[in-house]
């Protein structure tokens, strides 16, 4: 996975017998030498090390190898948690399949439709040729949380305080998309993220826009699908149907037919309410939605998913885990949020891993007297697991959060 600048505390690299830190001018030269041999360097985050592979885009880079990010110390920027304490873990070596430097997703959408509306892409005759093992596919939220933790907007450090802008939102979302393929698709092709609104540079961004979605542009009577993720603004009724404004991106509303936009907002209801709920703290809505083009630059909501996000852009199930989640930026901690993906019920994870506590990750649990009963069982299940543990009820005070350890050096 990919995390972003604002994350990267020191790391140690061993490269041929030499230690080097990423602010030092011979780090490229060492990682050029070793790249696309069978030499690998070491990060030096644990002892023994843990292998690393070299890759390049726009400079040479030492990135985590496959299925390691546990292997690395908590405090280590190339640390991830197992994907068994997230909803990835339900998802990795099916639909979710990563080799070093790229990742192929098997995702339950087409990339286009006939111009009738049918999606392409699926078999509906009665003989397939053959049977296929059931597979599991990622939904368009499962989509747009991957593309939240391979950017590192999951993770927190206090390094990121005040740097997460809506341009550090598109650069690392649309860098992020540039290594995936979904479906033979490059995701970095067809994925939109605005840019930040500026007055001066408007134009210029409103015709990178248009360019980006130019793959919307139908031929031989297919219609290209692309994703536009951004945050949400407001739905407007005009008597076409509703026009969907997204924050900066003042210009061109994405459109959706009464009966799609009147779905959207019934399914995530509780997303849209908790924008106005009395939690004291500022949430975001950020909608993902497949896209198309009816008319000439005229986008249209084909799908849609809704989700919640903290005002540092970290993807939260419910306005219960934001006092938790704001304590914690607050206090300067460093912490993994655990995203859903395509799990049934997201309590059977932690709501945070603080990340610096010690050699491991250390769960923080929220309960919420609004959880359901199955959602209640799944979060006593995994203390029960776990031997108990850190837990806070959101109908007391908070108690004190677990100490953290002195930084590594």
């Amino acid at each position: 996975m990919v995390v972003n600048d604002a994350a990267v505390d020191t790391q140690r690299l061993s490269i041929r017998g030499r230690i080097l830190e990423p602010d030092q001018p011979a780090l490229q030269d060492a990682l050029a030498a070793v790249y696309e041999t069978p030499e690998r360097p070491r990060c030096l985050c644990v002892p023994g090390g843990v292998e690393m592979y070299v890759a390049f885009h726009r400079r040479y880079l030492a990135k985590r190898m496959p299925e390691t990010g546990s292997q690395h110390h908590p405090a280590c920027p190339s640390f991830e948690p197992s994907p068994q304490q997230s909803g990835l873990g339900e998802l990795v070596g099916d639909a979710v399949r990563e080799s070093e430097g790229a990742v192929e997703l098997r995702v339950d959408f087409a990339w286009s439709r006939q111009a009738g509306g049918k999606a392409l892409g699926r078999r509906t005759d009665d003989d397939p040729g053959e049977i296929e093992a059931p597979r599991r596919r990622m939904s368009l939220r499962a989509l747009t949380h991957f593309l939240f933790e391979r950017a590192g907007f999951n993770r927190w450090s206090p390094a990121m305080s005040g740097k997460r802008s809506q341009g550090v939102l598109h650069k690392y979302l649309q860098r992020a998309a540039e290594q995936v393929r979904a479906k033979g698709v490059v995701l970095g092709e067809r994925l939109y993220v605005p840019e930040q609104f500026n007055e001066a540079t408007h134009a210029e961004a409103a015709r990178r826009r248009r360019e980006r979605l130019g793959v919307l542009r139908p031929h031989d009577g297919v219609a290209p699908l692309a994703v536009a993720l951004a945050e949400f603004k407001a739905a407007e009724a005009f008597p076409g149907g509703y026009r969907i404004w997204l924050k900066h991106m003042p210009d061109a509303p994405l459109l959706a037919s009464a009966k799609t936009w009147e779905r959207i907002a019934r399914t995530y209801a509780a997303v849209l309410e908790a924008r106005d709920a009395d939690h004291g703290q500022r949430v975001r809505a950020v909608i993902t939605a497949l896209i198309r083009a009816r008319r000439e630059h005229t986008y249209e909501i084909d799908t849609a998913t809704l989700l919640l996000a903290s005002d540092q852009w970290i993807p939260v199930e419910g306005v219960h885990e934001l006092p938790l989640l704001q304590a914690l930026v607050d206090a300067g901690r460093y912490f993994v949020k655990p995203l859903r993906y395509d799990a049934r019920c997201a309590a059977a994870f932690a709501n945070a891993l603080l990340l610096d506590t010690g050699a491991v990750p250390l769960p923080l649990h929220v309960y919420s007297p609004f959880m359901t009963p199955r959602e209640r069982e799944a979060k006593a299940a995994t203390l029960r697991a776990a031997g108990g543990g850190w837990v806070w009820s959101t109908d007391e005070p908070m108690h004190a959060l677990p100490p953290a350890a002195p930084r590594r050096a």
